[in-house]
C-alpha cells in the first residue's frame, strides 16, 4: 500500500482546512488530485510528505504509520516537485549537478558522488530528452526544461512515490504537451507511483488511472478517472453546467452559460 489516510482532518486557528479525508492509493495506480484554488491540496500534500501533522486521523505512507517512523527517512522515499522547489535552485547551477543533488535531496552537492550516480543522472536526462543541456546553467533553460530537470532530480533517489504539484504552471501549450508526454512515458516505464496535482481537466492523461476530487477540504468523490469525469459529476463539483468531452485520450471541459 502506497498511501492510507483515515479520517484525516487539519485545523488552523479554529478553521477547518481538511475534514475527514479517507484516501487509499495502491501500488501500480497513478492518481490525479483535482481541486480549485483553496480546496486544501497543498495542506494535504504537506501531510503526505510529513511536513504537517494532522489534527486528527491516521496517516500511513509507503507502509509507514505516522508516529512510529522517522519522517526524515520517509521523505527520502518520496519525490516532490513543486513551484517552491524551483525558486530554491541556484540559477548558476549546472543541469547535471542539479539532477545529481536529488540523490541526497539537497540544494547543491555536498556528499560524495560516484560514477554510477553520474551515469544514472545522465540516463534520467536522456529519459526527458535533455542530454543537450546537461552542462548548461539552470538559468539558460526554458520553463519546460526546468520542470523536466526537477522531475529527473526527484527520480534520482529512486523514490517509490512521486508527487507532481501543478507541474504545468507557467508553461505554454507546446511545453505543457511535451512535459505531459514525458511524464506519461515515465509513468509507463519506471516503478514509481505518481500523484499528479492540478486544477486543469485538460492536463489529465490516460496514465492517471484514478482521480480524487477535493472540494473545500473534503473528498467530493474518488474513483477510476474514466468513471469520475462525467458531465453530471463535474457540474455538481464545480457548481456550474459542465460539458466534458474526450478525444485521443485527452479531456476537454466547457461551461454552458445558458
Amino acid at each position: 500500500m502506497i498511501l492510507e489516510l483515515e479520517q484525516v482532518s487539519f485545523k488552523r486557528d479554529q478553521l477547518t482546512i481538511l475534514d475527514q479525508i479517507n484516501w487509499t492509493v495502491k501500488a501500480g495506480e497513478h492518481w490525479c488530485l483535482l481541486g480549485l484554488n483553496g480546496s486544501g491540496k497543498t495542506t494535504l500534500l504537506n501531510i503526505i510528505n510529513g511536513y504537517q501533522w494532522p489534527t486528527s486521523g491516521k496517516v500511513s505512507v509507503l507502509g509507514h504509520p505516522f508516529g512510529s517512523y522517522d519522517l526524515r527517512e520517509l521523505r527520502k522515499e518520496i519525490g516532490w516537485v513543486s513551484s517552491s522547489l524551483q525558486t530554491r535552485i541556484y540559477e548558476s547551477s549546472i543541469t547535471l549537478d542539479i539532477v545529481l543533488s536529488g540523490k541526497y535531496n539537497t540544494i547543491g552537492i555536498y556528499d560524495e558522488i560516484h560514477d554510477e550516480d553520474i551515469d544514472r543522472a545522465k540516463s534520467l536526462l536522456n529519459t526527458f530528452k535533455l542530454d543537450h543541456v546537461a552542462q548548461q546553467p539552470y538559468r539558460t533553460l526554458s520553463q519546460g526544461e526546468r520542470q523536466k530537470v526537477l522531475i529527473a532530480r526527484a527520480l534520482m533517489s529512486e523514490p517509490k512515490l512521486l508527487v507532481l504539484d501543478e507541474p504545468c504552471t507557467g508553461l505554454d501549450f507546446i511545453s505543457r504537451e511535451d512535459l505531459l508526454d514525458a511524464i506519461a512515458e515515465m509513468a509507463n516505464s519506471l516503478p514509481v507511483t505518481i500523484i499528479f496535482v492540478t486544477h486543469h481537466i485538460e492536463e489529465i492523461r490516460p496514465f492517471l488511472t484514478h482521480t480524487l476530487l477535493l472540494k473545500a477540504g473534503t473528498v467530493f468523490a474518488q474513483n477510476q478517472t474514466s468513471l469520475l469525469l462525467k458531465d453530471h459529476i463535474l457540474s455538481e463539483f464545480f457548481n456550474r453546467n459542465i460539458n466534458i468531452a474526450k478525444e485521443n485520450g485527452q479531456y476537454w471541459l466547457t461551461m454552458n452559460k445558458q
